[in-house]
């Protein structure tokens, strides 16, 4: 008889691996993003600097997709999110730069992040973990296209618009998967402190 449907292949890293090929590409993102960062401030929208941010951009899915066939590791989880903020900030903070963002939009996205961020430290350190979201998912994959709006040539140009509605959106969502993940966070926090009281 086959093994059964449910079991799979054990991870070839375990969770407190450092050096795993998921690892080293996460880092090469969080080295690249500057990179990216610097073309926007010195050349603008050229289509040279959207396919820069773009393959920067692609390198979540990769990291993401040799963690699950690998394995997850803790380092993993702080690195990846870490590599999502520099390149979504950076890349914002840019266009702030240039004027082709206005502030308050790009200071409510930081704000939320280093909020969250901050929480999230705090609660790990409690032992409290919550688990990202499909919407907060979504929240970052809009906040990168707004950026790539913002560089892609016929569109900065022509249909700037795009870039600020879809910056606004990515507001919406950042700030709603913010209230979210501290209300979902208190819960698991409560439910883990009566589970401790009862013990």
């Amino acid at each position: 008889m086959g093994a059964p449907e449910g079991d799979e292949a054990a991870p070839t890293f375990g969770p407190t691996a450092l050096v795993t090929p998921a690892n080293l590409v996460t880092v090469a993102r969080i080295a690249a993003s500057p990179v990216f960062i610097v073309m926007i401030v010195a050349w603008g929208a050229r289509w040279s600097t959207f396919a820069v941010g773009f393959a920067i951009a692609m390198t979540d899915y990769l990291d993401g997709w040799l963690a699950r066939r690998q394995g997850q590791t803790r380092a993993g989880a702080f690195l990846d999110p870490l590599a999502d903020k520099v390149l979504v900030l950076g890349g914002m903070a840019a266009l702030v730069w240039n004027e082709q963002f206005t502030v308050l939009p790009v200071a409510l996205i930081a704000l939320r992040e280093l909020v969250i961020s901050a929480y999230r430290s705090r609660a790990g350190r409690r032992g409290v973990t919550v688990p990202a979201t499909k919407l907060a998912k979504w929240k970052t994959f809009v906040q990168l296209w707004a950026i790539g709006f913002a560089v892609m040539p016929p569109l900065a140009s022509d249909a700037h618009w795009i870039a600020t509605l879809t910056l606004w959106v990515a507001v919406a969502l950042t700030l709603q998967t913010g209230w979210s993940y501290l209300r979902a966070a208190r819960n698991v926090a409560a439910v883990q402190l009566d589970g401790d009281d009862g013990s």
